[in-house]
C-alpha cells in the first residue's frame, strides 16, 4: 500500500500538493481548500505528535469493527464524518496552509514511521508507523482528489 515514508509515494504527494490552486473547485463537500489544507494539516499534525490526541471512547467501542477499513486499501467515501479536532469552519489563508502542510508533512517524513508509531490516532488509537503512513496517504490522496489535484 502507498505510504507518505515512500520516497516516490510521498514525493507525488507533495507535488499534488505543490500543484493545488486556491481556486480549485471542489467536487463534494463544503471545506475550500484553504480549509481543506489545514484540515489535513492537523492530521499529519497529530501524527508528528505536534498535536496530541488520545483515542475518544466511541473510538475504543468501535476500532475492532472499523480498523480493516480505516487502514485498508478501499478509498475514504466522499462525504465521511470527520472528528471534531479536525473540523475546519473558518476562513483560511491558502498560501499559509499549504505552507503549514508541507512543512508538518515534510516533519513527520523526516521523522519516519518509528516516530508516528508512538503517537496514538483520535479514533482508531495506536496505529504501527507503516499504518500512519499509509492512513495519511489515503487521507491526503482523498482531498486532493476532493480538489482535482
Amino acid at each position: 500500500m502507498p505510504s507518505v515514508f515512500e520516497a516516490a509515494h510521498g514525493d507525488a504527494i507533495v507535488s499534488r500538493i505543490e500543484a493545488l490552486r486556491p481556486d480549485a473547485t471542489r467536487q463534494w463537500g463544503k471545506m475550500t481548500a484553504a480549509q481543506m489544507l489545514a484540515h489535513c494539516s492537523i492530521a499529519v499534525e497529530a501524527a508528528n505528535g505536534d498535536r496530541p490526541m488520545k483515542q475518544i471512547f466511541l473510538g475504543k467501542i468501535l476500532t475492532p469493527f472499523v480498523r480493516s477499513s480505516f487502514v485498508g486499501p478501499k478509498p475514504y467515501s466522499r462525504n465521511a464524518p470527520t472528528g471534531p479536532p479536525l473540523v475546519v469552519a473558518d476562513t483560511r489563508d491558502f498560501a499559509t496552509e499549504k505552507a503549514r502542510l508541507l512543512g508538518a508533512l515534510r516533519r513527520l517524513r523526516d521523522a519516519g514511521p518509528e516516530a508516528a508509531a508512538r503517537h496514538p490516532h483520535g479514533f482508531i488509537g495506536r496505529m504501527t508507523g507503516e499504518e500512519w503512513g499509509f492512513v495519511q496517504w489515503k487521507h491526503l490522496d482523498h482531498h486532493l482528489r476532493q480538489f482535482g489535484a
